[in-house]
């Protein structure tokens, strides 16, 4: 009898530890709003994903390109290697997809082998056929409901409230760019707690970025998104203005992605001009999309910027 016991007892504690390990299982999804987002009222729709091509991230979506339900997914570092830092990632994907693997799975894994906790934002699709969702709007408030989310549940997470960045790529900069201009303290009196909490970033990070809104182009590039050229005149930003609030931001860039190296520079002018400490790396070339991977120019001088971000992150006491 006291042997059956035992082997209970062995057995339920299998069964706990495995719960706790499904509590942190890498790559865990979170909604933002458990009980549905704010301006998705009334959709049942699926979401469109499609699966990532590495094996390495195994059931995880590859890309989305229908989004309704926003989330974070959790990565988080090693205990014997967590700095107590965060950030936030928002993939890229010109608002009508999210590019979840390249800009998402990837950068986590990095932020991870750097002590870094990482949350992969799926936000909703702004440009996706059949939608009303906008910047402004839904997918601002899904930035800024991931910050609150991740600071709200620090502690659980290893990660110091002090120390929560976000980092966007592409499209993803320019939601980026959005967090960085507009944010809150939290509403005190909130019936939701989380709405309590700061949704201010501590640093920012956009990687080849493209207007926030309220700074579109006058006269738009010649092409799409990402392959544009020629002069672009750009409108003062009334929607997403810079304050001497805003924190920190390193940014990176190729000079031959002329449709998002313009954003890059006339934002850092625009932190410069109010005082946000600021640092921005143009590159000759690298196009557009280099993300963490190796460009068509092995050896590219593009391909150090990990380092040079690894290089601040340090410099400002972030990744202690």
């Amino acid at each position: 009898m006291n042997f059956r016991l035992a082997l209970l007892g062995l057995a339920l504690l299998g069964l706990s530890a495995a719960s706790a390990a499904l509590a942190t299982e890498r790559g865990e999804e979170i909604k933002l709003w458990p009980g549905g987002a704010p301006g998705s009222e009334g959709i049942t729709a699926a979401e469109v994903s499609k699966p990532s091509v590495s094996p390495a991230y195994g059931k995880l979506p590859g890309q989305f390109t229908v989004t309704h339900y926003p989330s974070i997914y959790v990565f988080v570092p090693p205990k014997e290697k967590a700095t107590g830092a965060a950030m936030v990632v928002a993939p890229g994907g010109g608002h009508t997809q999210l590019v979840m693997e390249k800009e998402g799975w990837e950068v986590a894994d990095w932020l991870n082998a750097h002590g870094i906790a990482a949350f992969v934002l799926k936000y909703r699709l702004a440009k996706a056929p059949g939608v009303k969702y906008t910047l402004p709007g839904e997918v601002y408030a899904d930035a800024a409901r991931s910050v609150r989310l991740v600071r709200s549940r620090a502690k659980e997470w290893g990660v110091d409230p002090a120390r929560i960045g976000f980092i966007g790529f592409s499209a993803g900069g320019e939601v980026a760019g959005m967090i960085e201009t507009r944010f809150d303290a939290g509403k005190a009196d909130a019936a939701d707690p989380i709405e309590r909490v700061s949704s201010r970033p501590d640093f920012n990070v956009l990687v080849y970025p493209f207007y926030r809104p309220g700074a579109v182009p006058a006269r738009p590039a010649t092409g799409a998104e990402g392959s544009g050229g020629g002069t672009i005149t750009i409108a003062p930003n009334e929607t997403f203005p810079v304050s001497k609030d805003d924190p920190p931001v390193f940014m990176v860039c190729a000079d031959d992605d002329p449709s998002h190296v313009v954003p890059t520079a006339k934002f850092y002018l625009e932190l410069e001009a109010a005082h946000v400490p600021a640092e921005m790396h143009i590159y000759t070339y690298g196009t557009h999309g280099f993300g963490l991977r190796p460009t068509k120019r092995p050896g590219a001088p593009v391909e150090s910027w990990p380092d040079r971000l690894k290089d601040w992150l340090a410099d400002r006491g972030i990744s202690k």
